[in-house]
């Protein structure tokens, strides 16, 4: 908003020249800065904050009673190697032996999941119908994640153990556990490579 105010070139006498008329512009800013807060308001007001993307990971405790310890069938037990190569997977089922022999896969959908899926198959068709049922409001939200966790806390459910090394990236464990979650493989655990598994991979890379 512009303020324009005249002054008189004095000298009002009959026969004086008459002055011109000299004016002066005055700028009031309070509009621009009322402007100014209304458009910082309007953006922290729409603008939509980045949430911290985080993932939730359940670890067994062990028992502090040795008795109360679990044993997992070697089916159902499966052990993932990482190693500090990107695009490839080491694993075995149950017990690492002597003639245990270490296969390898990838983070493909026809890789690692494809795996994961083929050994769990049980426990995900059995989720999907509790999804399906959910859906359809059959049951609670409540009744379907205690469900959930009934299911894939079964004798016969999938058990994964994520094993690293010094050079294994933060990135394929990150991609691993999502594979997991996708499968709905909930018994997992990350723990530190044994000598023995270490040895293994290197006998496979010479």
């Amino acid at each position: 908003m512009a303020e324009l105010s005249t002054d008189s070139g004095g000298g009002g006498g009959k026969h004086q020249k008459k002055r011109a008329k000299k004016s002066s512009t005055k700028v009031d800013m309070t509009p621009m800065v009322d402007l100014a807060f209304l458009l910082l308001t309007f953006f922290v007001l729409t603008a939509t904050f980045g949430k911290p993307k985080t993932m939730d990971i359940n670890m067994p405790l062990e028992p502090k009673d040795k008795k109360k310890i679990t044993k997992v069938e070697d089916q159902t037990a499966m052990t993932v190697l990482l190693t500090e190569k990107k695009d490839v997977i080491y694993y075995y089922f149950g017990v690492l032996k002597k003639d245990t022999k270490l296969d390898s896969t990838n983070y493909a959908p026809s890789g690692l999941r494809k795996i994961l899926l083929d050994k769990n198959k049980d426990v995900v068709a059995q989720v999907n119908q509790l999804k399906e049922k959910k859906t359809q409001k059959t049951i609670s939200d409540s009744t379907y994640k205690s469900e959930v966790m009934k299911v894939q806390s079964a004798k016969e459910a999938l058990y994964v153990i994520v094993k690293t090394n010094d050079k294994t990236k933060y990135k394929s464990v990150v991609d691993v556990l999502d594979e997991l979650n996708i499968c709905e493989v909930d018994k997992k655990v990350i723990m530190d490579m044994a000598t023995a598994e270490k040895l293994a991979i290197k006998k496979i890379n010479n």
